[in-house]
């Protein structure tokens, strides 16, 4: 029999790609984000992402040594501590952002298998956790820079903003959210280098904003889409946390699904919920359904369910 028959084992195809080589373009997606929060917030901000991300390390590198094998080069740990310390106020006491680095490690990812065995994204479950557990210190936001509510927070009451600072970050919130211009800079950085692409992060904002503008109480007013768009952690999570590889779809119309998933249901927890956020509930929620989505959109094999000759 020819040789062009024979079928080596899988992976049939490969990449020079490494999962620490993506870790480590997530960090420097980072960096503009965390570089302004903290010019922003003070040094402060710095001490809380330095705790969270050490207390990720030492979590990891602790459960690998119990379970005799090191995980921490892969630098997954870094983007889960840096990505929590981003969606945390600054004024929290820097023991409950280690907290949440450790339960981020711990219990949603190492006891789950580690990394590519999570059923959610660990940053975002550790700040559900936190905000469940101490809502009044992970909502107060009032810090040496600012007092006072948050710009959605405002929206929500009725009041105007100022669009222009939302944009830029000098507004209230969590260290990493307020900047769209550093979020946007750092989504721009994994677009260009194909670590991610619009499909979850364009579908979502997209579905976001037709449901704001169907539902909202200020119809397609572009300020108020604006506001809308800048404020909160909506570009944060649409570009770095719900396009995390290992728990969001892996087929393509999955994908989209998941992402006009979570526009809806982020306006969802927005317009009628009783918070001004609701960003990190919605793509829990949505890594839970997961399972259901790729199963729902799972493309037919080839040669299967073809018409009968």
């Amino acid at each position: 029999m020819s040789d062009m028959f024979k079928v080596s084992s899988n992976p049939h195809i490969r990449s020079k790609v490494t999962t620490s080589s993506i870790m480590l373009a997530v960090i420097i997606a980072l960096l503009p984000a965390t570089g302004f929060g903290i010019y922003n917030f003070g040094i402060r901000a710095l001490w809380v992402v330095l705790v969270t991300v050490a207390s990720t390390l030492l979590t990891e590198f602790l459960f690998g040594l119990y379970r005799k094998k090191t995980t921490i080069t892969d630098l997954s740990a870094v983007v889960t501590g840096l990505l929590l310390a981003l969606n945390l106020p600054v004024s929290i006491p820097l023991w409950m952002a280690a907290m949440g680095g450790v339960f981020a490690i711990l219990v949603v990812k190492m006891l789950f298998g580690g990394l590519g065995q999570n059923f959610m994204n660990p940053a975002l479950a550790a700040r559900c956790f936190l905000l469940i557990s101490f809502p009044s210190q992970m909502t107060n936001f009032n810090c040496d820079v600012y007092t006072g509510a948050t710009p959605l927070a405002v929206l929500k009451a009725g009041e105007s903003v100022n669009i222009v600072d939302m944009v830029i970050g000098k507004t209230a919130g969590t260290i990493g959210e307020t900047s769209m211009i550093a979020i946007v800079i750092g989504a721009c950085f994994l677009l260009l280098t194909g670590i991610i692409d619009l499909k979850v992060p364009g579908s979502y904002i997209v579905s976001f904003l037709l449901f704001v503008g169907l539902f909202g109480p200020c119809g397609f007013d572009p300020a108020y889409l604006s506001a809308q768009l800048a404020g909160g952690g909506l570009m944060l999570g649409a570009f770095f946390m719900a396009t995390d590889y290992v728990t969001r779809p892996i087929t393509a119309k999955g994908q989209i699904v998941f992402g006009i998933f979570l526009g809806v249901l982020t306006g969802i927890f927005r317009i009628f919920g009783p918070g001004a956020e609701g960003v990190s509930y919605a793509i829990i929620i949505g890594n839970l359904l997961v399972p259901l989505i790729e199963k729902m959109t799972k493309p037919t094999a080839f040669g299967v369910g073809g018409r009968k000759s």
